[in-house]
């Protein structure tokens, strides 16, 4: 039997930023954490799904693995290449497989140039665009037939391409930049909240493309948001974040049938039902306090100071064990591992209960 090798797999990362004091000096005062030893890894054809609160290291996390910025520590591979000593060169050939759409579709483009400049520009960089087939500098078709392919995988015209970006809806703002990342045919691709400033209506169409496009070109996503009812439909594995670290990881069914860890329970319940009395019918989970400051966040378990069982159930030994011990990712009998001590208690089941009780 074949075993599936990843196609990125990325072990305990770390990405700091300095906090500097005022004056001339500017000396460094603390670091922000923004990454805490985060592993996963990314299978060919698979979509990963990374989920969590804003400001919990999510698009920090897919700019590092780019190397848009310098990891602080830890490793990733792409392909069994260690990208984080890579040269800068040898990056800059790598990012061909390697691409990244960004959340907001309109500050992403170049709004002085038209669509078929900007789909155009990563094949001038790398030497791909030539104005006619003839050309002999051209190691690839003709750049100007290959920009018109890229708007029709992306649903686009070819007279769309003499646009520019604030001719464009949001929606098809979005198609561009996925066009400009499939460019250079890249073989994973980073998709940061790439639905989450686009319409209700709009986010469906986007949606359902990258799903075609995947299919089509046998593409690895690793999709980057905070809306798990999107997360739910596209991604295969979920990866669950909080305050810099996973908490929780598991397949897309394995995480919403039961999810283990108390701060993804929480979150699953703020996703509305699209039935109006069973959504009126049901209790939330509810979470006091707000996200602890990274640049110096809790010890022991970073979530406790938000957990229901740390705040309300738990004895003093197991708060204790809260407050001095860093929980690893362990299974707790759900078949997926959870960053909890106590995942296992019953009471963490109230969540699969009411579900249950929902018929769902």
């Amino acid at each position: 039997m074949t075993v599936l090798q990843p196609v990125l797999s990325v072990r305990n990362l770390v990405k700091h930023f300095p906090v500097r004091g005022r004056g001339l000096l500017r000396r460094r005062v603390s670091d922000v954490h923004a990454v805490c030893d985060v592993s996963f890894d990314l299978y060919p054809h698979e979509t990963l799904g990374l989920v969590g609160e804003s400001g919990c290291g999510k698009t920090t996390t897919a700019r590092v693995l780019l190397n848009l910025q310098p990891a602080t520590a830890g490793h990733i591979r792409y392909q069994g290449t260690e990208l984080t000593s890579l040269p800068r060169k040898a990056m800059q050939r790598l990012r061909r497989e390697l691409q990244i759409v960004f959340q907001d579709p309109y500050a992403a483009l170049d709004p002085r140039l038209p669509a078929n400049e900007i789909i155009a520009e990563p094949l001038r960089i790398h030497g791909l665009y030539s104005p006619s087939a003839s050309d002999s500098i051209a190691s690839d078709s003709c750049g100007r037939d290959k920009v018109r392919e890229l708007l029709a995988l992306v649903g686009l015209k070819p007279e769309h391409g003499n646009r520019f970006p604030h001719e464009f809806s949001g929606g098809q703002r979005q198609r561009i930049g996925i066009a400009r990342a499939l460019a250079l045919r890249p073989k994973v691709l980073i998709l940061d909240e790439p639905v989450s400033a686009l319409d209700v209506s709009v986010q469906a169409g986007v949606l359902n493309l990258l799903a075609d496009l995947q299919a089509q070109l046998g593409l690895s996503y690793l999709f980057v948001s905070h809306d798990l009812s999107v997360v739910r439909h596209v991604a295969d594995r979920i990866a669950v974040m909080y305050l810099g670290r996973i908490v929780e990881t598991g397949t897309s069914d394995e995480l919403f049938s039961a999810p283990a860890h108390p701060y993804t329970q929480a979150l699953i319940s703020a996703i509305p039902l699209p039935d109006p009395r069973k959504e009126r019918a049901r209790e939330r989970i509810i979470l006091t306090g707000d996200v602890p400051n990274p640049a110096n966040p809790p010890s022991g378990c970073r979530f406790r100071t938000r957990c229901p069982l740390f705040t309300a159930q738990l004895t003093d030994p197991q708060r204790h064990r809260c407050t001095t011990e860093i929980p690893p990712l362990t299974d707790h009998g759900h078949g997926h591992p959870a960053a909890c001590h106590y995942a296992d208690l019953p009471s963490l089941s109230a969540v699969r209960a009411l579900r249950e009780r929902e018929g769902r």
